[in-house]
């Protein structure tokens, strides 16, 4: 296996994955049959339970294995990340239960460019970002990886109006869909960017069935516009698991 080099893209076939330990059997199943293994994300019991499980709102992924972790899991995820040879680093936020409190980690990254309210980011990943001289695009969403699904370096959907307003600014590619129609245990609704996440290079995999989505036509057309396959990994309604992280590839 290799470390992916970017958080959220991947230049061959997934290997390895982080998902939230509330996956279910199916995904889980479609997932493990194109040979990636799976870590459980660990439940974060300092936040409510809707997201309590999701790696996105717990863990940034810096690419080329290293994670930044809150201070909440650092310990237990420190030993499990260990073993595949991915370095944790431990964040200085502690993640909390209400809005903004459980946005530190929930940052995303296309190409050079960071989507983020930034105020809120945490201070090792405002590190990660300066140290890289990247771009960043402030918005008013602080769930922001949660909202955006990554297509390729310069290419998200996304059913956040401000955020796609702010990335057009900034020379992304966006499509804008229509919020809802994603489940999110027991909330109104979850959101794109949860329940998605590269599986190779040319597949965007989802939890659940995208083609149930009524937004799906227009999402296939942009994905087959930049050489990207939809896959469902489920026969039900999409479900917002907090992102398919990518750790490795093949």
């Amino acid at each position: 296996m290799n470390f992916s080099k970017e958080p959220f893209i991947v230049d061959k076939k997934l290997a390895l994955a982080l998902v939230d330990g509330r996956v279910s059997e199916e995904i889980e199943k479609n997932l493990v049959k194109r040979g990636i293994r799976l870590i459980k994300s660990i439940e974060c019991r300092d936040t409510y339970s809707e997201v309590a499980y999701h790696p996105d709102i717990s863990i940034f992924n810096c690419g080329d294995g290293k994670v930044v972790v809150c201070p909440n899991l650092y310990d237990d995820y420190k030993k499990i990340f260990k073993e595949y040879g991915i370095e944790a680093i431990k964040g200085e936020t502690f993640i909390s239960d209400k809005y903004p409190g459980n946005i530190a980690y929930n940052v995303c990254v296309v190409g050079n460019n960071i989507i983020h309210k930034y105020e809120h980011t945490d201070p090792v990943i405002k590190e990660y970002i300066e140290k890289r001289k990247m771009n960043i695009i402030n918005v008013k969403q602080g769930y922001s990886k949660c909202s955006v699904c990554v297509v390729d370096d310069n290419s998200i959907i996304t059913s956040d109006a401000g955020i796609h307003r702010e990335v057009i600014k900034h020379g992304i590619d966006s499509l804008l869909i229509e919020p809802g129609e994603i489940e999110l245990f027991g909330m109104n609704y979850g959101f794109i960017g949860g329940c998605s996440g590269m599986i190779s290079e040319n597949e965007i995999g989802f939890t659940g069935n995208i083609e149930r989505h009524s937004d799906y036509e227009i999402i296939n057309e942009f994905l087959t516009k930049r050489d990207k396959k939809a896959v469902s990994l489920g026969k039900e309604k999409l479900v917002d698991l907090g992102s398919i992280i990518p750790l490795a590839t093949e």
